[in-house]
């Protein structure tokens, strides 16, 4: 911090005299010499040649004390200006040497102390906050255009620069047209589009904007790459998959190939074993029941793939779950549906039916076929312009779920002879419905809450 000398600081040595009463008493002195001479003249005889002397004499102190008066004057001005100067040229590092409370210009330069101190932290601030956003921008996987008025290019990122297959210094101040990013900037608000840059290819979602800058109009474009995502979204979703398929078939298979080794061994002896008819039954009988497996197995793989939209039709619910509820054996299933007694609503009841089976077995199977599962339904919403939904909970008494990573992956399940495509059928479901399903623990007591949720 640099130091322009002005008033005593506040810090250091005080003046004796504010600057107020200093100029003053600078005025006064400025009269003194002439007033004593003018005195002098009126009490005394003096010759002529002495009143030409004397009043020079006074006229001449006076002008010197005229001219340091105004020096006093003019030089704390001079170091308001260069402090204002410094502060327009952005320089916030100067600062008045000696400024002090109670003192008129003292006040001045303390508050443009003040001033500079926070215009420079503000400054620093900005600064930060400008370089923190650039790295952001710089490193950010999307890409970032600015155009001005004449839809020239006037900023763009490192991402932006890849997806053009440009370096940014070739980019800048070429047109939209030029760089293919017409269509972009026609685009209203956000949308998809299917595009082919030179750094890539397929689905981008588009966005454009405007800002100003220096008064003028802006348009600020940002496209990032869907294609990219999906695509790690879907290669994640088939080695979920595949691990799951190659689990289930392993488990098949292996048996199957075991003891087809095991018969043709059998089979290669000679003499035959006198048990070797019941031992080649047993064998056929276990490839049997693991082919069947596997047909069941594919047969549900089926059912995934291929589930028809819902044929909604209206429905009596309170009736539907009644049903449902008959259809469960081995537990007792309690349906709490005086909330909804008499609602018809519109949906597809075959696949709700389905879903709602599905759920049911799991909480049977969870609670090993003892105890009470609970079904409670409800209309959520109140219908004053909101929208009304048919929320069906299934509340079990079993241990609860331990980890929810894979309960919705495919043909994933923990049961011995589980397929692992109750969960998913049941949300795809509901989600072909515009509704939803999740599970959760239940927090009053030991179980799970399966709840079914679906518009009205």
């Amino acid at each position: 911090m640099r130091l322009v000398p002005g008033i005593d600081q506040e810090s250091g040595r005080r003046p004796r005299l504010s600057y107020e009463a200093a100029i003053l008493l600078a005025a006064l002195l400025v009269v003194v010499p002439m007033l004593g001479a003018a005195l002098l003249l009126v009490y005394s005889a003096s010759a002529r040649e002495h009143w030409i002397v004397l009043l020079s004499l006074g006229l001449f102190v006076s002008l010197i004390l005229a001219f340091r008066l105004r020096a006093r004057v003019v030089f704390p001005l001079y170091t308001l200006s260069n402090l204002l100067e410094a502060l327009r040229e952005g320089d916030y590092s100067l600062r008045g040497s000696r400024a002090r409370r109670g003192d008129a210009i003292g006040e001045v330069v303390w508050e443009v102390n003040a001033l500079s101190q926070t215009l420079r932290e503000q400054r620093l601030r900005v600064e930060e906050t400008m370089a923190l956003l650039s790295k952001v921008v710089a490193e950010i996987d999307i890409s970032v255009f600015a155009f001005d008025a004449n839809q020239h290019l006037r900023l763009i990122n490192p991402a932006g620069a890849r997806l053009l297959g440009l370096h940014p210094r070739d980019a800048e101040g070429r047109s939209a047209e030029s760089l293919g990013l017409l269509d972009c900037l026609a685009v209203d608000g956000a949308r998809t589009l299917r595009r082919s840059f030179p750094g890539g290819e397929g689905r981008f979602d588009v966005r454009r904007s405007t800002f100003r800058e220096g008064g003028l109009p802006h348009e600020l474009v940002v496209v990032t790459d869907l294609s990219r995502a999906l695509r790690e979204e879907e290669r994640q979703a088939w080695q979920r998959l595949i691990r799951v398929l190659g689990h289930e078939l392993n488990n098949s298979l292996a048996p199957i190939k075991s003891m087809a080794g095991t018969l043709r061994a059998l089979t290669a002896r000679d003499p035959l074993p006198s048990d070797w008819r019941e031992d080649l039954s047993t064998g056929l009988n276990l490839i049997g029941d693991r082919a069947e497996a596997l047909t069941r197995f594919m047969l549900g793989y089926t059912t995934l793939a291929r589930l028809p939209p819902p044929a909604k039709r209206a429905t009596d619910v309170a009736a539907l779950l009644a049903r449902v509820a008959q259809l469960q054996q081995g537990v007792t299933v309690v349906c709490d549906c005086a909330a909804i007694r008499d609602v018809v609503v519109e949906l597809d009841p075959d696949q709700i039916e389905q879903a709602l089976i599905n759920l049911l077995k799991n909480a049977a199977e969870a609670m090993q076929q003892q105890g009470e599962i609970h079904v409670l339904a409800r209309i959520d919403g109140d219908g004053g312009g909101e929208r009304r939904y048919l929320a069906v909970e299934i509340v079990d008494q079993g241990p609860g779920l331990a980890a929810t990573d894979n309960l919705f992956v495919p043909f994933f399940t923990t049961k011995p002879g589980g397929s692992g495509i109750g969960l998913v059928l049941a949300r795809q479901i509901a989600e072909g419905h515009g509704g939803t399903l999740t599970l959760e623990n239940r927090r009053d007591a030991r179980g799970c809450i399966a709840r079914v949720v679906v518009p009205v």
